[in-house]
């Protein structure tokens, strides 16, 4: 068996890996994208083992063995990946990555400075709201919007 048909086969599988994960929106789909790409390295990694062990006077199989560690790591990384990703779908209703990346950044309601929602009441010190008597605290009157919502 030549050493460049697993070879071709592993760079195959790396770039359809590659390309999962570049191109895909699904959290559970990257998690598979990933788990090609770790399979075309185990795949090199026993094809060279057995490429060098024709040559080896010993026989290590250390290529062997490291797959069997790498298949070990894929195991626990996938089965940590899809405990979050059901975490994550639980709590938010989308596995879509874009979704989640916007949520990371901050809430959406959040205003320009970081405080207040769709409201304008951002805290204690916030002086979006109107006061009881018809204006705000600096003697000007509020907008027609809060009037509105103050006469309702």
């Amino acid at each position: 068996m030549h050493l460049v048909y697993p070879a071709v086969l592993a760079a195959l599988l790396f770039c359809t890996g590659i390309y999962g994960v570049l191109a895909r929106r699904n959290a559970i789909l990257v998690l598979m994208s990933v788990e090609l790409m770790l399979n075309a390295v185990n795949l090199n990694l026993v094809a060279f083992d057995v490429w060098l062990s024709r040559t080896a006077v010993e026989k290590l199989h250390s290529g062997q063995a490291l797959t069997l560690f790498t298949i070990a790591i894929a195991a626990a990384e996938i089965g940590i990946g899809l405990a979050i990703v059901l975490a994550v779908y639980r709590g938010r209703g989308t596995s879509d990555i874009d979704k989640l990346r916007d949520t990371a950044e901050g809430h959406e309601s959040d205003g320009p400075d970081g405080f207040g929602g769709p409201d304008n009441t951002g805290g204690p010190d916030s002086t979006g709201g109107s006061s009881p008597g018809g204006s705000d605290s600096d003697g000007t009157e509020p907008p027609a919007a809060e009037k509105a919502e103050a006469t309702a």
